[in-house]
Parts: C-alpha cells; structure tokens; sequence
C-alpha cells in the first residue's frame, strides 16, 4: 500500500512538474512559445560559442562603417533586458549608446535578470531605424511607465544585433 502510494505521489510530481514547464512557455507570448526558457542566470544561450576573439561593443561603428550588416562577436553589459519573457536585451556600447540584441529565429531568451552581468555575444549587427510603434513595445516590455512611454513619438536610429549565441557571465 505504501509502495502504491509512493509511486502515486512520484507520479502527480512528474505530471505537476511538466504541466508547470509548458505554462512556462505558453505564457511567453505566441511567438515564443518553442523558445528555451532559460533555467540559470549565467552560461551559454543559444548556439554554444567562446569569447574568443570577441570584440568591445563600443567598437561596432567602426566595424560597421561603410557596410549595411557585419557578423560579429561582441562582448559588453547587459543595460536591460525584455522583462515579459527575457526575448531581448540592450548592450552599453558607452556614451549613451545601446545595442538593441535579439535571438535568430526566437529559438532561446535570456534571464530576466541578466542586467549588469557581462556578455558575449555573436551574430550580425546593422544600424537602422527603429519605428515609434516598435520602441513603445520594447519600453512596454521593458517595464516602463506609460508616461514615458507616451513620451516616445520619433522614430530612433540605433544599432541592432541578431544573436546566434550569447553567454552570460
């Protein structure tokens, strides 16, 4: 009897525990619903890539000047991130300046908590203007108040990164 019921409650665990896994993605908003949620706050994201040979993000307008895109690997911190799902962060390239980072095909996200840690990050960059309707979203997702979000009503050039792999430290 006993063992029944000690197989019983290991069972309902295994169950409760999928069931919590899968509201996990679901919540993520439709389009990040195959995403890898992440379960630790450092590490490799994404594609498993090195910091070898990564370069300071505040080098990027250099690396970009004359080029629409450039694939590149770049290291600096994380200044924010998507506090709905974790699908976004902005690197300080310095000077008041960010790189606004995304994940190739939504296939991972990033841990909420991921501000001021340090990252590696791979993939291709570009400079381009960002539409008011997308910056609402991203200060939406970011935690903003309404009223600066109301705030934003110009379109903004900034630099964009598609990530294969990130790795936080």
């Amino acid at each position: 009897m006993r063992k029944t019921f000690y197989l019983l409650a290991v069972a309902l665990l295994v169950i409760f525990s999928s069931c919590c896994n899968q509201n996990e993605q679901k919540e993520q908003d439709g389009k990040h619903e195959t995403a890898v949620v992440p379960t630790s706050s450092t590490g490799n994201f994404g594609e498993e890539i090195t910091a070898d040979e990564a370069i300071s993000a505040q080098n990027l307008p250099q690396l970009l000047e004359g080029k629409e895109t450039v694939e590149v690997k770049l290291t600096g911190d994380v200044a924010s991130v998507c506090q709905m799902s974790g699908c976004w962060v902005d690197i300080d390239m310095g000077n008041d300046e960010i790189i606004h980072v995304t994940f190739k095909d939504d296939s991972f996200l990033l841990p909420k908590d991921a501000t001021g840690k340090t990252a590696v990050i791979e993939g291709i960059a570009t400079y381009e203007e960002i539409p008011v309707d997308v910056l609402k979203h991203m200060a939406e997702d970011e935690g903003k108040t309404q009223e600066e979000i109301d705030a934003i009503t110009e379109p903004k050039l900034e630099y964009t990164f598609v990530a294969k792999g990130v790795i936080l430290y």
